[in-house]
């Protein structure tokens, strides 16, 4: 039986989906963070649970080819990368293989055509949203990002995958809170006023928005810093005091309020123009996310006459990039700021073929349903939870020829296409094109194309 702190020889044999080595001692399965399958480590027992154990590397007895020297050097500390120990070809095979797992052992699909993953040409400074935690540090406020496994903020000057504009806004931010004494948020009493400092970068047009995420909204001697950022960010269009008073883990809260400028940003991407406001949800790898919607759009199979669905659309981007090509195309969001965006972004694009319907896509989509408004393509971009069981039992009763569905979370994507691919549902799995849009993380978004089973059909 394996104890804490005993030192064993493993060999990695396997990768777990969350990019951590995997090796076995008497059978028993022990997760190692930084290693890589086909390497042989000296590791430090540091848990042992009911299943598994978790070990630190000691030392290396065996190298992998794909090991490489992260470029962080916050890297061992901080919870946002995990990948950077291994080279970028290693990453995108992993995966591959996370979604390739998952489809097998969730979802229970065999033979799916899981393409190779789409990479970028050069993986770096490819966020356009930066979201820092600001908390009390030993040497007083701090920015940055949470360790792994905890909520202790990590300072970084510099983050390889941000844009260069969200770490300087950063620390003009925290410069600002230190100068005038501002008290920042700590977690565990609830007291203090500033709790993150997020920035949204318009790749397309150099616009930047700073947002200021506050537990009340009187910010003591806060006009000092618009001038501030004024000076140092180059496109800076909007900064924002967003209110959340509330506990928890949620990052923004519901009241903003505009400190500096229009209230939003505008981006553009594939050729179309999309406003973009402090609640709006919008992909964070520009570059990646016009390939994703390409194929996305690309596996709709679109001839001008279609009639569509985009499911979770948030301010319209593939509703738009879909309308385009289709007869007519009807979005769908929870978010009501998001679907008066998506609005005025048709309007925008001279796009005049849309409808935008403000709600839980599992309540509207039924209730549009049994009006009598059916669809031939339905496009689906849940949250990470997936979808609800509701909306794929509308789904099936309304048999539109294609659903495009992609997904952020491998796992459930494989529980509602199995779900999808039942005998009784009749569709089935033609394709899958994993997309990299998070390089040097273990996420990895997904592309599936599903059509009827013409089995089934007969």
């Amino acid at each position: 039986m394996l104890k804490k702190n005993s030192i064993v020889k493993l060999d990695i044999t396997g990768m777990t989906h969350e990019g951590l080595g995997v090796g076995r001692v008497d059978g028993f399965a022990v997760f190692v963070q930084g290693a890589i399958d086909g390497e042989v480590v000296l590791a430090k027992i540091i848990k042992v649970l009911k299943s598994y154990a978790v070990a630190r590397v000691m030392e290396f007895l065996k190298t992998s080819p794909q090991r490489t020297e992260p470029f962080c050097p916050v890297y061992k500390r901080c919870g946002g990368c995990s990948l950077q120990h291994m080279s970028y070809e290693k990453a995108l095979e992993f995966k591959r293989q996370v979604v390739i797992d998952n489809l097998t052992r969730i979802g229970r699909l065999k033979d799916v055509n899981v393409n190779e993953t789409i990479g970028m040409g050069i993986p770096l400074n490819y966020r356009n949203k930066a979201q820092y935690p600001v908390g009390p540090g030993k040497d007083g406020p701090v920015a940055g990002f949470f360790a792994r496994r905890s909520h202790e903020i990590i300072y970084a000057p510099v983050c390889g995958i941000q844009h260069p504009l969200s770490d300087k806004a950063k620390d003009i931010v925290l410069d600002f809170i230190k100068a005038e004494d501002i008290p920042v948020y700590d977690e565990i009493t609830g007291a203090g006023l500033i709790r993150h400092v997020v920035v949204k970068t318009a790749f397309g047009t150099g616009e930047v928005m700073v947002i200021l995420v506050a537990t009340r909204p009187e910010i003591p001697k806060i006009n000092k810093l618009p001038e501030r950022l004024k000076r140092d960010i180059p496109g800076l269009a909007s900064i924002i005091l967003n209110v959340n008073p509330k506990w928890g883990n949620v990052i923004l809260g519901d009241q903003n309020i505009t400190l500096c400028g229009k209230g939003f940003i505008e981006d553009k991407l594939g050729g179309l123009t999309f406003e973009i406001s402090p609640l709006s949800f919008y992909q964070v790898n520009p570059v990646q996310t016009e390939v994703l919607y390409n194929k996305a759009v690309e596996y709709a199979k679109l001839n001008g006459n279609e009639t569509v669905y985009d499911l979770y659309c948030g301010i319209g981007t593939i509703t738009l990039f879909a309308a385009r090509k289709a007869g007519r195309a009807i979005g769908i969001e929870v978010v009501s700021e998001a679907v008066e965006s998506a609005k005025r972004n048709a309007l925008k694009n001279n796009i005049t073929n849309t409808e935008f319907y403000a709600g839980k896509a599992e309540e509207v989509f039924p209730k549009l349903f049994a009006e009598g408004k059916t669809a031939d393509v339905v496009f689906i971009d849940p949250p990470r939870k997936g979808c609800d069981e509701t909306l794929l039992k509308t789904l099936v009763e309304m048999s539109p020829s294609r659903i495009v569905y992609i997904s952020c979370n491998p796992s459930t994507l494989a529980r509602d296409l199995k779900y999808l691919c039942s005998t009784d549902a009749g569709y089935e799995v033609k394709e899958a094109q994993p997309v990299d849009m998070f390089p040097w993380t273990e996420h990895v978004e997904s592309c599936v194309l599903i059509t009827r089973d013409e089995k089934w059909c007969r």
